[in-house]
């Protein structure tokens, strides 16, 4: 989300800068999630999806992959096109569009199910829900879930959240509880909860991919210059060499709430 500073006060988040990073170390939650979203009726074939905040495309292209027809829409040009040419590398036909998810350009109703993974937060809720109230067709979902690493359970998240902080001290994001509610409340006026879920599950990781996987998140890629991210990756990779061995796991909590919108 360019230009954000809502979030992390005093610094303008640009998740365009992460774009590389993102496409290699960010690739998503892991197969576990995916089956329970099918079970509960979403990523089946034919359903029409749109993810908002899409990024570089990750839920999207799941979602083709599994013969939904997919669409997803970024403010971030640059995460786009990367959307689409990992999209096009694995032959996906995915409508891939730069825009806010306040006001996107599809026609009303043009979805069953709407996808917001890990970036609800950065949007203007009161205007998100109008929009998605009118793409939804009779019966559709909003589906808002995150898959976020446990910095209270777990030592090597503990650290890193530490090192962040060092290099930027408005990161917010640090030391999540862990706390999933049974229905957000931003959602009760216009949803119906359908369905929720929530679980935990070790991430496997390697020093690179763990790296990467910090340099694609805003509290650095996408909130520090370039010569900030070199000097935290740097200090990274020192640390990592102390605590862990080459190979190892981070725990993440997935969770995934199915909203229904209300009658008028």
């Amino acid at each position: 989300m360019d230009g954000v500073n809502h979030i992390d006060p005093g610094r303008s988040i640009d998740w365009g800068k992460t774009s590389d990073d993102y496409a290699v170390y960010r690739p998503g939650p892991p197969d576990s999630f995916f089956e329970r979203l099918r079970v509960l009726g979403v990523g089946l074939p034919g359903q029409r999806i749109l993810d908002l905040g899409t990024g570089t495309g990750v839920m999207a292209r799941r979602f083709a992959q599994q013969g939904s027809a997919a669409a997803g829409i970024d403010i971030s040009a640059e995460q786009i096109a990367v959307a689409r040419r990992l999209a096009d590398t694995a032959n996906l036909k995915i409508d891939f569009r730069v825009a806010p998810a306040e006001a996107t350009p599809f026609p009303n109703a043009s979805f069953d199910v709407v996808t917001a993974n890990q970036c609800w937060l950065y949007f203007d809720k009161r205007k998100a829900v109008a929009e998605v109230k009118r793409l939804l067709r009779q019966g559709g979902l909003l589906v808002t879930s995150h898959f976020s690493w446990l910095p209270r359970i777990d030592n090597v998240a503990r650290e890193t959240e530490a090192l962040v902080l060092t290099f930027n001290p408005q990161w917010t994001a640090a030391d999540w509880k862990g706390a999933i509610p049974p229905m957000p409340t931003w959602a009760e006026q216009d949803f119906n909860l359908r369905a929720m879920f929530y679980y935990d599950e070790p991430i496997p990781f390697t020093r690179e991919t763990w790296r990467g996987r910090i340099r694609a998140c805003r509290g650095i890629g996408a909130g520090l210059n370039d010569e900030d991210v070199r000097r935290f990756d740097a200090a990274h990779a020192q640390l990592l060499a102390r605590i862990v061995p080459e190979r190892f796991t981070v725990l993440h909590r997935l969770d995934a709430h199915f909203l229904e919108p209300k009658s008028s």
